[in-house]
């Protein structure tokens, strides 16, 4: 895998937003019956292993919604609830930190346009699960 973060450094460290919803719901696993925590199983493979092929340190914000709120952070993964729409939320994030390599995990094409839009790169839900 390319480094997605092949720009200049930044004083900050790369920050890695996965929207929640999306990447949970890539796999047909049963997650539906268990949406917090299929979230938590997620939390818990970034927590472990990080941003699969990047070997620095990362900043991972895990995005989740709905039935999903409420899931904890834990050290490596801060866990945000949006209040509305994870999308608006994970567009929100990008655009918080717009000086620094900011990477979106995602399979939603409307929302890879608008963080592109905003300066952020997109990757799939595979850069995560493998």
């Amino acid at each position: 895998m390319t480094d997605p973060f092949d720009t200049p450094p930044s004083p900050a460290p790369p920050l890695v937003i996965v929207d929640g919803a999306n990447v949970v719901g890539s796999r047909p696993d049963g997650w539906w019956k268990d949406r917090k925590g299929a979230a938590e199983r997620l939390r818990d493979r970034l927590a472990g292993e990080g941003l699969p092929g990047h070997p620095g340190p990362v900043e991972i914000v895990l995005v989740v919604e709905g039935a999903a709120r409420g899931v904890a952070s834990v050290p490596g993964v801060r866990v945000e609830s949006a209040p509305g729409s994870g999308d608006d939320h994970v567009v929100e994030l990008a655009a918080a930190s717009p000086d620094r390599p900011r990477l979106v995990v995602t399979a939603d094409r409307e929302l890879r346009r608008r963080v592109t839009e905003l300066g952020a790169r997109v990757a799939g839900p595979r850069t995560v699960l493998g």
